[in-house]
């Protein structure tokens, strides 16, 4: 049981640090290092010496335009938080792939923490696009319900306006003699 709540405290914290940039899901290598318990320095050595293993798509540095954004999502608290090196952003497969590279039991550890955090993401993205799916769709029968709400009130006030407009009906059906006469 507190395993479990130990799994779900770190796979929240990665959670949190998971930010988007450039329309991707990605991990900053100052946050990466942070979780293998290793210094930055030592986790970007370690990409450097096997820069083929991390293609773009994997991992790229971050541009000032990048640095800035990151910034005013309150990811960090300014640029000097990075020690003036340009941080590395890691995608899902660039994670998978620092497997390789830090050979450690607690990378082996994180990178599965990490791995499952993705996934979890990526589900709750999906159902958050079903609910969103439903919620337009909803919208739009509302919508029509509105039209066809409005359209009997109209019919109704004709009906209204039309009763106001006749003159007094006639009374048919059978009189009683007046008295009197």
């Amino acid at each position: 049981m507190d395993k479990d709540k130990t799994v779900m405290n770190q796979e929240a914290l990665i959670a949190s640090k998971i930010i988007k940039i450039r329309e991707e899901r990605v991990l900053l290598d100052v946050h990466l290092a942070e979780f293998y318990g290793i210094e930055t320095r030592a986790l970007k050595q370690a990409v450097r010496r096997n820069r083929e293993r991390f293609p773009d798509d994997f991992m790229y540095e971050l541009t000032e335009t990048d640095i800035e954004d990151v910034v005013s999502q309150n990811v960090i608290p300014s640029k000097r938080h990075f020690g003036g090196a340009v941080p590395f952003a890691f995608t899902e497969n660039g994670v998978a792939m620092l497997s390789s590279v830090l050979n450690s039991k607690m990378a082996i550890d994180i990178n599965i923490a990490i791995m499952r955090t993705f996934t979890m993401l990526r589900k709750a993205w999906l159902q958050n696009q079903e609910i969103l799916k439903e919620i337009l769709e909803i919208k739009k029968k509302l919508k029509n319900h509105d039209k066809n709400i409005e359209l009997v009130f109209n019919y109704l006030d004709e009906l209204l306006e039309g009763k106001e407009k006749q003159e007094p009906r006639r009374k048919i059906g059978y009189k009683l003699p007046e008295k009197g006469k």
